[in-house]
């Protein structure tokens, strides 16, 4: 990794250097666009709408627009304004953690000690996992003020920058204001629902099938030629259609839960029972995973046949 940012973390008297590095990254397959006729790249210019001629790029401003007049920021405006070049970042206060709204986090950042010593570094780290506490920041990343909240994961402190108040939408939907009555039964069920489903979050047991199978499609067509038909093979992962909304919530959770229930006794009854190590819960969506799975692998060799086929009609004509 290549640190994009250098500075140093601040609170009372206490200076600890550091590296700021990004801690997530974006492996979504990149596209553009083509002419369908020919393949040809699709170039985008910027034209005045008003001479119809290209612009270039040193001769654009910015402007603002409220929708009756437009003013515009030349550069020098730009660089009049009060730009935050501050290398450090500023402790404000520490908070309980559990005060830090999720819907409030945005980018995060791993931050890596830059001293001779990382003495500092490690005490201000146990010192956050000890008290439960996450420390509210603000720093200067590329000319804007952030806020931040800098807290532990594992043996590395992590910056994420927050979302300011007033960018987090209000939830005002008048259904939630509706009395609505849950009768104890029905949070049984739906409690006993909840748990045949329990287990422990291992986020690497989860991929992205969207952009495997588009990596997968891109591999075939670069080995077979451009024959490939994945008109059936994007077909055939759509979602079905649901039958509608469910009316009775009591019966749909006891379906849920005798249907859950017969699963897993299904499968542990069966020869290729799951390890005794593996929680029940687990089990239970094993025959969904399995058929997902089956499901996948017919789909690749639907497309691995469609193009020998279409080039051998070809060839016939």
């Amino acid at each position: 990794m290549r640190a994009i940012w250098k500075g140093a973390l601040t609170f009372g008297l206490v200076n600890v250097p550091v590296k700021v590095y990004s801690a997530t990254e974006d492996h979504d397959v990149s596209l553009h666009q083509v002419h369908a006729k020919d393949g040809g790249r699709i170039r985008y210019q910027r034209v005045c709408e008003i001479d119809g001629e290209v612009v270039p790029y040193q001769d654009i401003d910015k402007a603002y627009d409220d929708g009756e007049k437009t003013v515009v920021l030349t550069k020098e405006d730009l660089a009049s304004l009060p730009s935050e070049k501050s290398r450090e970042i500023d402790v404000v206060e520490f908070v309980p953690s559990d005060q830090v709204d999720l819907l409030t986090l945005d980018k995060a950042y791993y931050l890596e000690p830059d001293s001779a010593s990382p003495k500092a570094y490690v005490l201000l780290r146990k010192t956050l996992e000890q008290t439960d506490r996450t420390a509210i920041v603000r720093f200067s990343l590329r000319q804007k003020t952030r806020l931040a909240a800098l807290r532990v994961r594992g043996d590395v402190l992590v910056l994420q920058t927050l979302l300011w108040a007033d960018e987090v939408r209000e939830a005002a939907f008048p259904a939630l204001d509706e009395t609505v009555r849950i009768s104890a039964k029905e949070l049984e069920l739906s409690a006993s629902l909840v748990e045949s489903f329990a287990s422990d979050f291992d986020p690497s047991e989860f991929t992205d099938e969207y952009q495997a199978e588009l990596r997968t499609l891109i591999d075939a067509k670069l080995e077979k030629g451009d024959a490939l038909d994945t008109s059936e093979t994007f077909g055939e992962h759509e979602e079905e259609e649901s039958g509608g909304e469910v009316i009775d919530l009591m019966a749909a959770l006891r379906a849920s839960v005798e249907r859950s229930r017969a699963a897993r006794e299904g499968k542990s009854s069966g020869t290729d029972a799951a390890p005794a190590s593996k929680p029940a819960a687990k089990t239970a969506t094993e025959p969904a995973a399995k058929k997902a799975a089956e499901k996948k692998s017919a789909s690749k060799k639907t497309a691995e046949k469609k193009p020998a086929a279409r080039k051998k009609t070809a060839k016939a004509s």
